[in-house]
C-alpha cells in the first residue's frame, strides 16, 4: 500500500506564482491512504481545499495551531495574546501591511501574521515581550505561541486517527515544515525550499514546487507496485 502523506500547500502543491497546481486534482483524490494538508494558512483554506479536492477534511492549519481530524477540531495557539502583540506593534508605529479587509488574518484562530515588509526587529521585540515567537515562513511573519508546530499537529492527528507518525511521508518547503520532517517517517524538501527545510529533510529533491511533489508521489507508487 502507498503510505499516508502530510503535505504542505504553498510552495509544495503550487507553482512559482503561488497558484495551486491543477495536477493536485489528478493525483491526490486517488491516493489510497490518508492525505493531511499542513499549512501556515488560516484554518478555512486547507478545509476548503480538501473539499474541492474531494479529500476527507484532515488538516493542520496555522502552523499547528488548529488541527482537524475525524471531525474533531483542537486549538493550541493563543489568538488573544497574538492579537494583543499585534496591536502593540501597531501602536508603536508598526504596520502589519494588509488592507482594511485583512483577509490574511480575518479567519485566523490561533496566530496573527504580518507582511514580510513589516518592521521585523520591532515585531520580534514586541512578540518577545508577550512571550510569543515570530517565524518567517517566506509568505509572512507569523506571531505565534512557542511550541505550536506542524509536527506537533501531525502527532495529534495520528493520535486521533490511530496512526504512527513514522508511517507518513512528508513534503514541504519552509521552516515551518521542519518540525513535520522531524516527526514523519520520511521527509522530502522540494528544490525551492528554504535552508532550514532542506537541512531537516531526509532528501532534497532536484525539482521545485509541484514538480518535486509529484516526483515523490510517483516514486512511492513505483515502490508500492514493486
Amino acid at each position: 500500500m502507498v503510505p499516508p502523506l502530510v503535505l504542505d500547500i504553498d510552495g509544495t502543491l503550487t507553482d512559482a506564482d503561488g497558484h495551486l497546481d491543477p495536477r493536485a486534482f489528478e493525483v491526490l483524490p486517488s491516493w489510497d491512504a490518508p492525505v493531511i494538508l499542513a499549512t501556515g494558512k488560516a484554518f478555512p483554506y486547507p478545509v476548503s481545499l480538501c473539499h474541492y479536492l474531494g479529500l476527507p477534511q484532515t488538516v493542520i492549519a496555522e502552523n499547528g495551531g488548529v488541527v482537524l481530524a475525524d471531525g474533531e477540531v483542537t486549538f493550541t495557539g493563543d489568538r488573544e495574546a497574538a492579537q494583543a502583540a499585534a496591536d502593540e506593534f501597531v501602536a508603536r508605529g508598526g504596520d502589519l501591511g494588509w488592507d482594511a479587509a485583512d483577509t490574511a488574518n480575518r479567519w485566523r484562530e490561533t496566530e496573527i501574521i504580518a507582511r514580510l515588509d513589516a518592521d521585523e526587529a520591532l515585531l520580534r521585540e514586541v512578540a518577545d515581550e508577550f512571550d510569543l515567537e515570530v517565524i518567517d515562513t517566506g509568505f509572512a511573519y507569523h506571531i505565534k505561541t512557542p511550541g505550536v508546530e506542524k509536527g506537533v499537529g501531525l502527532e495529534r492527528v495520528c493520535e486521533t486517527m490511530d496512526y504512527d507518525p513514522e508511517e507518513f511521508v512528508a513534503v514541504g518547503d519552509s521552516v515551518n515544515d521542519a518540525s513535520t520532517f522531524g516527526v514523519a517517517g520520511r521527509s522530502f524538501a522540494v528544490a525551492n525550499a528554504d535552508d532550514v527545510a532542506k537541512e531537516a529533510a531526509d532528501t532534497v529533491l532536484d525539482q521545485s514546487y509541484m514538480d518535486g511533489t509529484l516526483s515523490v508521489l510517483e516514486s512511492l507508487r513505483e515502490e508500492d507496485a514493486a
